[in-house]
C-alpha cells in the first residue's frame, strides 16, 4: 500500500469520526437549536387597588404561571418596614372564605407599620412542593415560591426591612413549620391559628386526606409519595421540631366546644341558623382533632427546650371569629419579633 493510500484512509477514518461527534452534538442540542432558558421569576404588573392594598401579578417560574399577591401596605410607606406573610386556608384565597372577606383584617392593619403579603392560590395543596404535578390540582410549588421566589421581589418591589414573619390557618397553620423548617433564616416567628403540625401519623394524615382527597379532589400520593414514606415524614413538623429552634413561635387552638362565636347574634354568623349549626358541629369536630396537634406539638416542643407562646382557648370552633381574634391578639407578639 503506497502513502497515498493510507494518507487516504487516514482523512477518510477522521471525516468518519467528525460525522459521528457532528451527530451526537445534534442529538444533544435538538434539532430545532438550543431550548431557550425559562424566564425568571417577576412581577408582571402591578395594580393599585385602593390607597391601602396593592395586588402584584407574580410570575412563577417553578409553576409556570402568574400568582395574584394582594399586599397591605404600611402606614407609614416613607421608611423601611417588615413583612408579614400571612396566609388564608385550606381554599388558597380562591373562595370566599379569605382573611379579606371574613374579617378585619385590612382595618386591623390601616395604622400599623408592616407589608402584608397574601398570596391568592394553591386551594387544598398544603402550600408545599408536590412531588408530582397531579390531574386536579396541577403544579404546585408553593414552598419554592414562598420561600425562594416570592420574598426577594417584594423587598426589591416595597422599602422593607428585611425582616419577615410568617402566619396562617387551619391548613397553612401546617404549612407555616415547614416554610420555616425549609428556609430557616428567613423568618424571624411563625404563628399557626388552628394548624395541625403532624402530618406523618394516622390522625394527621386522616385531616390532609379530608382536605387535599375530599374537598380538593386530588391524589394524595402526588404530594409527598406514597404514606408513611420519606416525602411524609420530610414533612412532619413535629418529628422535625428541633429545627425550629431560633424561630419564634406562636400557636392557638380551641376545644371545640361552643364559645361565644357560636350564636346567631354574632356578626360571623349573622343570624343564619344553618351557619351556625355547620360551625358549631363541624367546625368543632375538626377543632378537637387540632387541640390535640397543637398539645402534642407543645410537648414536642417543651422536650426540645424550645419556646414557643401557645394559647389554648377553653372553647372554640374551627372558625374565623376566632381567627380573627388569634390575629389581633398575636400581632403584638409577632410585631416585638420583627423589630
Amino acid at each position: 500500500m503506497d502513502g497515498n493510500s493510507v494518507g487516504r484512509q487516514q482523512r477518510h477514518f477522521v471525516a468518519a469520526i467528525m460525522t459521528v461527534v457532528a451527530t451526537i452534538a445534534a442529538l444533544l442540542a435538538g434539532v430545532s437549536g438550543p431550548a431557550s432558558a425559562a424566564p425568571p421569576s417577576s412581577v408582571t404588573s402591578v395594580q393599585d387597588d385602593d390607597p391601602q392594598q396593592v395586588t402584584l401579578m407574580v410570575y412563577s417560574a417553578s409553576m409556570d404561571r402568574t400568582i395574584p399577591v394582594t399586599v397591605l401596605t404600611p402606614r407609614d410607606r416613607s421608611k423601611p418596614s417588615p413583612t408579614l406573610y400571612l396566609l388564608n386556608g385550606a381554599g388558597g384565597g380562591e373562595d370566599s372564605a379569605t382573611w379579606d372577606a371574613r374579617t378585619d383584617y385590612k382595618k386591623f392593619f390601616a395604622d400599623k407599620n408592616v407589608y402584608v403579603v397574601t398570596p391568592i392560590g394553591g386551594a387544598f395543596s398544603y402550600y408545599t412542593d408536590w412531588e408530582r404535578d397531579d390531574p386536579k390540582l396541577g403544579r404546585n410549588k408553593w414552598q419554592t415560591f414562598l420561600t425562594k421566589e416570592l420574598p426577594p421581589l417584594i423587598d426589591q418591589h416595597f422599602t422593607t426591612t428585611g425582616r419577615n414573619a410568617v402566619a396562617g390557618i387551619s391548613m397553612a397553620g401546617t404549612t407555616v413549620f415547614n416554610l420555616a423548617i425549609a428556609a430557616p433564616q428567613l423568618y424571624r416567628s411563625v404563628a399557626a391559628f388552628s394548624g395541625c403540625a403532624r402530618t406523618s401519623d394516622p390522625a394527621g394524615q386522616q385531616y390532609i386526606r379530608f382536605v387535599v382527597q375530599d374537598r380538593g379532589g386530588a391524589n394524595l400520593t402526588n404530594m409527598w409519595g406514597p404514606l408513611n414514606g420519606p416525602g411524609w415524614r420530610a414533612n412532619d413538623p413535629y418529628i422535625n421540631a428541633a429545627k425550629l429552634r431560633g424561630t419564634k413561635i406562636h400557636m392557638t387552638s380551641g376545644t371545640g366546644l361552643p364559645g361565644p362565636h357560636e350564636r346567631l347574634q354574632d356578626p360571623f354568623v349573622d343570624g343564619d341558623p344553618f351557619f351556625l349549626a355547620n360551625q358549631a358541629a363541624l367546625g368543632g369536630l375538626i377543632e378537637v382533632a387540632i387541640d390535640q396537634c397543637t398539645r402534642q406539638m407543645t410537648t414536642r416542643l417543651g422536650q426540645l427546650g424550645i419556646p414557643a407562646k401557645v394559647t389554648l382557648r377553653p372553647n372554640g370552633t374551627h372558625s374565623w371569629g376566632y381567627w380573627q381574634d388569634d390575629l389581633h391578639r398575636t400581632w403584638p407578639s409577632i410585631e416585638r419579633d420583627l423589630r
